[in-house]
């Protein structure tokens, strides 16, 4: 019995499947819109697939563009002896303790331990060099190689000229070669002087940006052991006895075949973190309800083209199964045919694309052509979901269906069911309250399911809301009443529209208020740490012991970029008495026992004792941290002191006579007590501590931050010495990019010294992304207006008939159109602007909860609305209505059957 009717049900899918297949070259403009939508995101996904299948590459693909010809890599790293896995990419001293090399290593010395008759060729990645290119100061990535040697030739394609064979000539890669602006023949100069020619240009396949390659000769700055490497070629096997010696000098070895008897570690893909894997999964979801939403009024509209079909097959024996079979073969048809569309030109755009891909996305070149085929099937079967998802709803209409109204062509308008209308609260209540949760315990995954709950539940509540609004259009002008009351008919094809394009806009109006909340918050945390326009010269390069040009030379420079400018010496705290060479000194202000809070930032309290640490007055710090720009304590007696806090002219007199002195300033009143402030030293390593009080002065005007100056004779007493940092630059107006450009060349002749300049509070960095959000929101609005508008005018064309019969004016359709358009986008669009900010507003509000029970105190988060995508998305329906009304034909069906 149970084979017959797996037999019976399995013909009956066969024959369904075979109707759908009819009806859907029958119906070709239906079939190639359901084919569009579902082709799309699949062929964006494969394309994606594919792509990333390809620039994994395999091991014997990084291999071939690591060793080149040679059969191993040798890295001498220490002086001990190590141990390594198989393949070399992980290695750990023998011993607790193991002595980094310092000393470079030659050739002969590899040789020397290796079998007779092997060959080896240095290399080395990373080599300093910088060159001036206009006024900017450019660092190439940079590589030590004999690109003329049989071992180290495949590592690059020479791409025109020839191999650099003497220690003056560089061949570069085409990005670098268009960024020195040079040809090829023509020198260059580094800005330590050292001159070379350009003669080749040649392209590494792990680095298609800008590279230069150097003869290992070349005078590129001193050898450090970890950046230095040796290509070997041995006579016989890289077997585990050569290993081990080599292992046991300190060398790590890599072959191009796993050292038998070592710990191979894994290779291949590693389990996915969860909240990732949860992430895409809600993200891919929602994917998966826009394009079921979109997909969904195609199917209704065709089940009620074929209603007196369906009605025959009832007549004639089928039961509601079969009705709704016939349906979801539709769907299993069309989206097994978007599916192979999209794979195919996803697929094919992959290949094709290939070089855009290597030159701009990922900068180096692919391994094989491969396509990924799990990740290609599990996109397809989701394809083929989205079809027979989007065909559920209309095959339980079709099954439901009075056979009486569908023979004779009549129309039942849908009944309004309560329950819907509960279960869409529900869902909506519940999806709120799980993204409140989620936001409250910081959690991605919770916050995007309950979105998703939220929208399902707009979703069922939508049809309902379409009847209400129809009822409320009698009051309205003709063409307006009619498409209020095409939408409440034809709930099954509108209603899905509608949810698509709120889905959209919500997601991108909650996604832009978060950002641009996020993005406020960070504006009020903003705290400079100098006056806004001062500009810090901070010393980058210098070899340790190398004094900075006097403060003359540089205010010569400064001056010949920014005239007006005024140039101090800055100075740090050294130890006066280092305990040893790794030794470092810093100052710090000892607090008065009685104003110390009693908490520790980093302690986890009780809720009880944050709550009292939050109303203690001794824990509210009186200041923020500094944004960008962080001094520690400086050693001045005055003359940096106005530039550096930005206080008034009567307090830096006054803070000047304290340092001359040999007193400290502060900026906290907390730190002074009775004139005078304890000040500490403390060491980085062991060794003695000093601490002294002495008279101090509280600068209350000037930058709000927490700033320590002490006088030289105050370092002194606690066992410090100054040590120059840099200069401080107080120009006569902030200077422009262009100034800081020629500000940087024109020092970078005396020495290596960023140039640094506080500006005001960030400025609106999230506006690209906040841009693309609304385009995307955008097209899906006028995408689903377009269907739906569309599929409302081919089922309207009996009333179309109707009006012209009763001498309505030919451009009602053209006006109907419009109005169809406005109710899908207009209504879609603002409920998702209230659902995006409502859901905005409950997750910000969720966060500032937590945030209000935290000790220290953070700042909350402000609700701000996205200006930018609320502005677009206004525009949008406005769009999809114009274009609706200009795309549509005036003349109404019967003036064609009259003619």
């Amino acid at each position: 019995m149970s084979r017959g009717r797996l037999a019976a049900t399995l013909g009956s899918w066969r024959t369904a499947l075979r109707v759908a297949r009819r009806e859907a070259r029958r119906a070709r403009g239906r079939t190639a819109l359901v084919l569009a939508m579902i082709a799309l995101p699949v062929l964006a996904l494969s394309f994606v697939a594919a792509s990333w299948d390809m620039a994994q590459l395999t091991r014997a693909e990084r291999l071939d563009r690591q060793l080149g010809a040679a059969d191993a890599e040798l890295r001498w790293t220490h002086v001990d002896a190590v141990e390594q896995d198989a393949w070399g990419e992980n290695s750990w001293p023998a011993e607790s303790e193991a002595t980094p090399r310092a000393r470079p290593v030659t050739a002969d010395e590899i040789r020397a331990l290796l079998p007779a008759g092997s060959r080896v060729a240095p290399l080395r990645r990373w080599v300093p060099f910088q060159i001036r290119s206009g006024r900017q100061l450019v660092v190439f990535d940079t590589r030590a190689v004999d690109l003329t040697d049989p071992l180290t030739r495949p590592l690059a394609t020479l791409r025109a000229g020839r191999r650099p064979t003497a220690p003056d000539e560089i061949a570069v890669s085409p990005a670098a070669l268009r960024q020195l602006g040079v040809r090829l023949g023509e020198p260059i100069r580094t800005t330590d002087g050292a001159s070379y020619t350009v003669v080749g240009e040649v392209e590494f396949p792990d680095n298609l940006g800008e590279v230069v390659a150097l003869r290992p000769e070349a005078p590129a700055g001193p050898v450090a052991p970890p950046d230095q490497s040796w290509l070997v070629d041995v006579p016989g096997p890289i077997d585990r006895a050569l290993v081990d010696r080599l292992n046991a000098r300190g060398i790590v070895v890599a072959a191009r075949a796993p050292v038998p008897g070592r710990e191979e570690t894994f290779a291949g893909p590693g389990l996915p973190d969860p909240e990732t894997a949860g992430n895409a999964l809600l993200i891919g979801g929602l994917g998966l309800l826009e394009v079921v939403l979109l997909v969904g009024p195609a199917f209704a509209v065709g089940v009620r083209r074929r209603r007196r079909d369906l009605a025959l097959v009832a007549v004639a024996g089928g039961d509601a199964a079969h009705l709704r079979r016939l349906v979801l073969a539709d769907g299993v048809v069309l989206g097994a045919g978007g599916a192979a569309l999209g794979l195919l030109l996803g697929v094919g755009a992959a290949f094709a694309g290939r070089p855009l891909v290597e030159q701009y996305l990922v900068s180096a070149r692919l391994g094989g052509y491969r396509v990924f085929p799990a990740a290609l099937a599990a996109i397809a079967a989701v394809a083929v979901l989205a079809g027979v998802l989007a065909a559920l709803a209309p095959a339980w209409t079709a099954a439901r269906q009075d056979v009486v109204a569908g023979l004779a062509g009549r129309r039942n308008p849908p009944r309004h069911r309560r329950r819907w209308l509960v279960l869409g609260v529900l869902l909506t209540g519940a999806g709120t309250g799980v993204a409140a949760l989620g936001a409250t315990r910081a959690s991605p995954p919770a916050v995007l399911a309950g979105l998703i709950l939220g929208e399902l539940g707009l979703v069922f509540c939508t049809p309902t809301l379409i009847g209400l609004l129809a009822r409320a259009g009698r009051l309205l002008p003709l063409t307006p009443r009619l498409a209020l009351r095409d939408a409440s008919r034809n709930r099954a094809s509108a209603a899905p529209a509608i949810s698509a394009v709120m889905a959209a806009v919500a997601g991108s109006v909650a996604i832009g208020a978060y950002l641009a909340s996020d993005e406020a918050r960070h504006r009020a945390q903003w705290q400079p740490g100098l006056p806004p326009g001062q500009v810090l010269l901070m010393d980058t390069g210098a070899p340790e012991g190398t004094p900075l040009p006097p403060t003359d030379e540089i205010t010569q420079r400064v001056r010949a970029v920014l005239p007006d400018a005024t140039v101090v010496p800055l100075s740090g705290t050294a130890c006066g008495r280092p305990a040893s060479p790794e030794d470092y000194c810093l100052a710090n202000v000892v607090l008065p026992p009685e104003r110390r809070c009693p908490y520790e930032p980093g302690e986890a309290l009780p809720d009880a004792v944050r709550a009292e640490a939050r109303t203690d007055p001794r824990c509210v710090r009186p200041f923020r941290e500094p944004t960008n720009l962080y001094l520690p304590a400086v050693v001045d007696d005055g003359p940096a002191l106005a530039a550096l806090t930005g206080a008034p002219a009567t307090e830096v007199t006054a803070a000047t006579r304290v340092l001359r002195a040999g007193g400290v300033v502060v900026t906290d009143p907390r730190q002074v007590l009775d004139g005078r402030v304890t000040v500490a030293a403390t060491h980085g390593v062991d060794g003695p501590e000093a601490s002294a009080t002495l008279p101090g002065y509280v600068l209350r005007g000037g930058l709000p931050v927490d700033r320590l100056v002490l006088s030289p004779p105050a370092a002194a007493a606690i066992g410090l010495v100054g040590t120059r940092l840099g200069y401080l630059v107080d120009p006569a107006a902030p200077p422009t990019t262009d100034q800081r450009k020629r500000l940087a060349a024109e020092l970078s002749r005396s020495a290596s010294l960023s140039v640094q300049v506080e500006d005001g509070p960030p400025g609106p960095d999230q506006q690209p992304l906040l841009l693309l959000l609304a385009i995307a929101s955008g097209v899906i609005t006028l995408g689903a207006a377009g269907v739906a508008t569309g599929l409302a005018a081919a089922e309207g064309r009996r009333d179309l008939s109707t009006l012209a019969a009763v001498g309505a004016d030919p451009r009602v359709r053209r006006v109907l159109s419009l109005w169809q358009a406005g109710v899908i986008a207009v209504l879609g669009s603002a409920l998702g602007i209230l659902a995006g900010l409502g859901s905005a507003a409950i997750i910000l509000a969720s966060l500032n909860r937590r945030y209000a029970q935290a000790w220290p105190a953070q700042e909350p988060f402000p609700l701000a609305v996205p200006g930018l995508t609320l502005a677009v998305l206004v525009v949008v329906p406005l769009v999809a209505m114009l274009g609706a009304g200009l795309l549509t034909r005036s003349r109404l069906p019967v003036e064609r059957r009259l003619t």
